[in-house]
């Protein structure tokens, strides 16, 4: 991810009313056990709640989602010889894909853990399977009813359906897409300015209009 969509990675999730169920904000505890645990937890959370993401956060407070900023450095983190992001995943079962970024922003310096959602199957961190109930780290064996409907999600969508871009600009959407190979696929007459050209990928839902711009 670049500096400009990390930057409004963190404004969004701080702009959250509270805590959800795939968003966990902290401000330097950085303790691996804890880490591992939420990791678990997250991806079983968005693939219960059908979301393609969870999010650890360090830098924003829980409770006020003030910007505290944070001094744990997950990137530096070593368990004995063994980098922290790589022993993190090792502990998971079965293996789940995620991103450790860290950025300054307003002087500040933040950490964010982007997590995939699993795929049918209670991701276990050291063989113990985890899961957010509100804001809280709960026990997925404790709560079978969820457990269940784990294993029968087929939650992620095809990949023609995901969004490639979000939040792009009217000159990212025009550089991104063969508009006019697209107007040629559809034996349609390419418009001679660029309102003509989004107006028409909108109605044939190539792109989304955001408050922030586009989904394609």
């Amino acid at each position: 991810m670049s500096l400009q969509e990390l930057e409004t990675l963190l404004k969004d999730l701080q702009a959250l009313p509270k805590e959800c169920e795939w968003v966990e904000f902290k401000v330097n505890n950085g303790n691996p056990q804890d880490i591992g645990e939420y990791l678990s937890a997250l991806s079983n959370s968005v693939c219960y709640h059908k979301q393609p993401f969870g999010y650890l956060v360090y830098g924003i407070e829980d409770g006020t989602h003030r910007l505290a900023g944070t001094s744990f450095h997950p990137q530096l983190e070593k368990i004995g010889n063994q980098e922290l992001e790589n022993w993190l995943a090792t502990q998971l079962t079965p293996k789940v894909d995620f991103n450790i970024f860290e950025f300054e922003y307003s002087l500040q310096r933040f950490a964010i853990f982007k997590i995939d959602a699993t795929k049918n199957t209670p991701v276990n961190f050291k063989g113990n399977p985890f899961i957010r109930i509100g804001s809280y780290k709960k026990r997925l064996d404790d709560h079978p009813e969820r457990e269940r409907k784990i294993w029968h999600i087929e939650n992620l969508p095809a990949f023609e359906n995901e969004v490639a871009k979000e939040n792009a600009t009217e000159e990212d959407v025009l550089s991104l897409i063969n508009y006019p190979a697209f107007f040629e696929l559809l034996k349609l007459p390419l418009p001679d300015n660029r309102i003509g050209i989004l107006t028409r990928m909108l109605q044939e839902k190539i792109i989304v209009k955001t408050i922030k711009g586009y989904h394609n």
